[in-house]
């Protein structure tokens, strides 16, 4: 493959921190030459509560990335998460210009900037502007008007803003562990990248990206976003319940949940038992199976729940024929399926992230959906100005990609 460019991805998580370094074709295929992991300390629900365990954690995951590629970062795409994130739907109108009245670049970037201007509360940042669909003088459902005759140009637009604060804290992060910033990228919209196809997007389906703290939802509809969200729970939560219903360790809940642990109680002979130690007792206790997973269906119930009730607030219950795509580490936990198809009353089929090539007999699980898609993102709209907000200073370096990929490709 002819290397054209070499992307990066952050996704700095609750529970650890993935660095990815992928390989940009001249086709547009990406393939993973170098990942780190780092255990996450400093972050908490998706959001930075110690800057310099953050920057540590950031810092240690990618130097692991540069040793085993042996590539230097110097910017990267990074993930942001946090219950702080929130998203409106806007139309921006703008009268079409030039005697020709056909639809040109600069008309779809006006209508973009007028629906941008939206209020956004000053504590708020805006992440996304993401074009959902054109409508050139009444006639709806254009996906890309440039080139058509027309009077009036109206542009319906999905805006992900999140709290300015949080924002700042991240990149303050990032670029204290020595990388600048190519763009801020929330995690549902990563997630969805690696893990929909166009025809689920086109039908209707909820991505959800089960993470360690926060489970990040998207909702697309006629082939793009309407509706996201961040829910506060993850799957520590399940660790959390399970260690104080064994009153055993954090570390032993975890194993016991990944090695045991189902949300199917349908799955489990009542007779099957484990032998589990116990916090300040010698020896152990043992217990059934059934306890466990009792535990983990009853809080993995709630986040479905969760999921359920931000459906039906984006209006779009009963109207996702594609029904629900689950990722993230949470989705890797047995029986969830069978429960989410149950609680979520439409399909539900585990997404595995697709579309690279590389390491990903490594990273080709659901856990890494995120990551992998932070690189298909910066794949995708490479050459694109991102909308700026959420970069230090002001400073865009996705300028100087679009600049080089103008001089690779002239005309």
């Amino acid at each position: 493959m002819e290397r054209e460019a070499v992307l990066v991805a952050i996704d700095a998580g609750t529970t650890k921190v993935t660095t990815l370094i992928g390989e940009v074709g001249r086709t547009g295929d990406v393939n993973v030459i170098g990942y780190g992991i780092a255990p996450s300390a400093g972050m908490k629900k998706g959001m930075v509560a110690n800057i310099d365990q953050t920057v540590n954690s950031i810092s240690s995951s990618v130097e692991k990335a540069e040793r085993l590629s042996g590539y230097k970062i110097s910017s990267a795409f990074v993930g942001v998460g946090g219950s702080h994130i929130g998203s409106q739907n806007s139309r921006g109108v703008v009268a079409v210009s030039g005697h020709k009245r056909e639809v040109s670049r600069e008309d779809v970037a006006r209508a973009t900037e007028a629906a941008k201007a939206v209020q956004v509360p000053s504590n708020r940042e805006v992440l996304h502007v993401v074009p959902r669909g054109y409508i050139v003088d009444g006639q709806e459902g254009i996906k890309d008007p440039l080139g058509m005759s027309a009077v009036r140009l109206e542009v319906e637009t999905h805006i992900v803003a999140g709290a300015a604060t949080s924002v700042q804290n991240l990149s303050k992060c990032v670029v204290t562990s020595g990388v600048q910033i190519d763009e801020m990228v929330i995690s549902s919209l990563a997630a969805a990248e690696a893990t929909l196809t166009d025809t689920e997007k086109e039908l209707g389906v909820l991505v959800a990206d089960i993470g360690g703290g926060t489970t990040d939802i998207a909702i697309f509809v006629d082939g793009a976003v309407y509706h996201t969200a961040v829910l506060p729970v993850g799957g520590i939560n399940v660790t959390n319940d399970v260690a104080i219903g064994l009153r055993t360790s954090l570390n032993l809940a975890e194993e016991f949940k990944i090695k045991h642990g189902t949300a199917n109680l349908a799955e489990i002979e009542p007779e099957e038992l484990l032998n589990v130690a116990v916090l300040g007792e010698s020896g152990g206790q043992t217990i059934q199976r059934r306890k466990l997973c009792e535990i983990i269906e009853a809080r993995m119930g709630e986040i479905f729940s969760l999921i359920r009730e931000e459906v039906k607030r984006s209006g779009h219950a009963g109207m996702l024929p594609a029904g629900a795509v689950l990722t993230g580490g949470g989705a890797r936990l047995a029986g969830v399926e069978v429960l989410a198809r149950d609680t979520l009353e439409m399909p539900v089929r585990i997404g595995s992230p697709q579309g690279v090539g590389g390491l990903m007999d490594q990273i080709g699980n659901p856990a890494f959906s995120t990551s992998i898609g932070l690189l298909l993102w910066g794949a995708n709209h490479i050459g694109e100005e991102p909308i700026g907000y959420g970069v230090p200073n002001g400073v865009n370096p996705l300028s100087r990609i679009a600049e080089w990929v103008r001089n690779l490709f002239p005309g």
